[in-house]
């Protein structure tokens, strides 16, 4: 009783366990215990015992565990539910397929949607194969140029202010078709890459 008390007042000041932190982003993206145990190399039972706080962990794990939930050790100590400002400007990106860039715009800590601001140069793509992660829906919406996507056999082409929703784990792709640069905007709930 005082136990769960305790755990009230900490979720209320926002300061929750490492385990109920690790529990709440395990259910965000519909994992079972014993996925996330099977993937992280651990017991099921540890698992559950860890989100619990009966067991606090050893850095190792944690590792183990957030890997397998798309975190870094980090996050976990620091889930910061206040307003988040993501400066464009700011940040770095990372160099996606072929000739694009991916900037993420929701913080790796949001449980239930993962957004990201993808640059193509002239033939630039997501990559030569088509793709898949996760089982999430997704949106993919064109900001500016135009853009093909194909998802599964089907291809679409896409202009400005377009979009087209799909399940992540359907293999898809994306390359600017116009010569230019296009700039799309990708939405996932849950995260899932």
């Amino acid at each position: 009783m005082v136990k769960s008390a305790l755990g009230a007042t900490a979720r209320a000041q926002g300061t929750e366990s490492v385990g109920a932190r690790l529990r709440e982003r395990r259910l965000a993206l519909r994992l079972t215990l014993r996925q996330v145990a099977d993937r992280a190399g651990l017991s099921e039972g540890f698992v559950s015992q860890l989100e619990r706080g009966v067991h606090s962990g050893s850095i190792a794990t944690l590792q183990k565990i957030t890997a397998v939930l798309g975190l870094d050790v980090g996050d976990v100590f620091t889930w910061d539910r206040s307003p988040a400002v993501l400066r464009f400007t700011d940040q770095q990106g990372f160099a996606f397929g072929e000739s694009g860039r991916k900037v993420r715009l929701t913080p790796k800590q949001f449980h239930h949607l993962e957004a990201f601001l993808g640059v193509f140069e002239a033939g630039g793509s997501t990559g030569v194969e088509p793709y898949s992660h996760g089982d999430s829906e997704e949106l993919l919406f064109v900001v500016s140029g135009e853009v093909e996507v194909t998802v599964g056999a089907a291809v679409h082409h896409l202009s400005a202010l377009d979009s087209i929703t799909y399940s992540s784990s359907e293999p898809h792709r994306v390359k600017e078709s116009a010569g230019g640069t296009a700039t799309v905007l990708w939405a996932m709930a849950p995260p899932s890459y």
